[in-house]
């Protein structure tokens, strides 16, 4: 049976020449324009990256290799006695665009067992900082410090760097990374929310398994991790954590140097800490209006009409790219829904009724280009459900899924010999004097 190494191999050989031919017989090919709200907004729906990983559709939402999130799940092996794939099939055909077999999976698995040693050097590094720094912080200088180790770099100093073959020591360190990465974040979790208590790792569990067993979690919670790292793994290039895993690597810089970039990106109150701050809003918005009374219709109605009326957001609606309910908002809801106890549970009975009301209520007030939820809306309950309370640490979850993503882009990256990114700036005078120029003729 060939290892993924070697089937990612082939791929890759064979979709070299699409990429060459692109950029030989149709490089000046206009594929968009840019307006001057988009240079100045973010480059907000500027056509310039390019990814075969996932692409998100503003209408129909994510779709991982040309699957949406249930054809997904839908078609790759399942975990043990679960409904959910193990997070190792879905790097495989992350990497790949194959469905595995369930032997591959398993080969997969056993990979990352030999990968998941991280190195004594990097619980020093991490207990080196102070106890109340932000796990985010500890996340991305445990990645620093396996640095030292890339194989990438190591490569490129070895004086033998060649471009065509560049994507292997990628593939190593990406891969030493999103084994490894779910045993930094335990560790990081036990460290600052157990009192520095350590788990081993079980040698015959699959990752998302061996991430709940180590943070002491229960037999349940071994799919909330399978599915929450894989509904958060990728998003097409755009969004910051991957941009900038991106743009990093697309100097050189290996992976780790990369990734740590990422997450110091998705760190940010506008990215990955969302989920915390939706969370904390929905508390809050329990605790004042239904703290004691079941959370009616109309009752959530008044409540989000307050909440607008004094000038507030309803965090967790809207979305930069989406234009309707987000679908792993609905993965992480049917998972509730089918879950007894969680299904019953009050928080979750809000954030419900609240899916239900607020698409209307902010339609009728007119503000949101967005009405609908993002991921963000539900995912912070179902932690907090099962006890993971500490909502700083929330980020590190979406980090460790979203390493997934961006590690396999970044290999796919190499693999294709993409160049350094370095868009053209423009000063305002430029922008100003384009803008008369349009007036006039226009007027004309």
């Amino acid at each position: 049976m060939a290892t993924l190494k070697e089937i990612l191999a082939k791929k890759i050989e064979e979709f070299r020449p699409r990429t060459a031919r692109l950029v030989k017989e149709f490089g000046d090919v206009k594929i968009g324009d840019v307006t001057i709200s988009q240079a100045i907004g973010g480059a907000r729906d500027v056509k310039c990256l390019v990814t075969d990983i996932s692409y998100l559709d503003p209408q129909e939402g994510i779709r991982f290799r040309g699957k949406t999130i249930p054809e997904t799940f839908e078609a790759l092996p399942k975990a043990p006695k679960s409904k959910y794939p193990t997070v190792e099939a879905f790097w495989f055909f992350l990497l790949t665009g194959d469905v595995p077999t369930q032997a591959q999976v398993d080969a997969v698995i056993a990979e990352w067992k030999t990968r998941q040693i991280v190195p004594s050097y990097v619980w020093d590094a991490i207990r080196a900082l102070p106890r109340d720094s932000h796990p985010m912080v500890m996340l991305s200088v445990g990645l620093l410090a396996m640095q030292k180790d890339s194989k990438f770099a190591a490569f490129y100093n070895s004086g033998k760097f060649n471009k065509n073959t560049a994507w292997e020591s990628v593939y190593e360190d990406a891969s030493d990374i999103v084994a490894r990465i779910p045993i930094v974040a335990a560790f990081i979790y036990n460290l600052k929310y157990r009192s520095d208590f350590q788990v081993a790792i079980d040698p015959k569990l699959d990752m998302g398994a061996n991430f709940a067993h180590m943070i002491g979690q229960c037999e349940e919670y071994k799919d909330v991790a399978r599915m929450y790292f894989i509904l958060h793994s990728d998003h097409e290039s755009g969004n910051v954590s991957a941009h900038t895993t991106h743009l990093v690597h697309s100097a050189l810089s290996d992976p780790y140097y990369a990734y740590s970039a990422g997450i110091n990106g998705l760190a940010g109150p506008l990215h990955g800490l969302a989920n915390q701050e939706v969370l904390d809003w929905t508390l809050k918005f329990q605790e004042k209006y239904c703290k004691d009374q079941e959370p009616t219709k109309e009752l959530v109605t008044k409540a989000l009409w307050d909440t607008l009326n004094s000038g507030q957001v309803v965090p967790g609606y809207g979305h930069a790219v989406l234009r309707k309910t987000d679908p792993r908002y609905m993965s992480q809801r049917e998972f509730c829904l089918n879950t007894p106890g969680l299904k019953d549970d009050k928080l979750f009975k809000l954030v419900a009724m609240i899916f239900e009301t607020a698409p209307g209520v902010l339609m009728e007030h007119g503000k949101a280009k967005n009405p609908w939820p993002n991921v963000d809306a539900q995912s912070g309950v179902i932690q907090w459900y099962y006890g993971v309370r500490e909502w700083d640490f929330y980020t590190v979850l979406f980090g460790v899924g979203r390493a997934l993503g961006c590690m396999a882009n970044i290999t796919w990256d190499r693999g294709l010999g993409y160049a350094i990114e370095r868009p053209k700036s423009v000063t305002t005078a430029m922008l100003e004097k384009w803008a008369e120029e349009s007036k006039k003729a226009a007027s004309n």
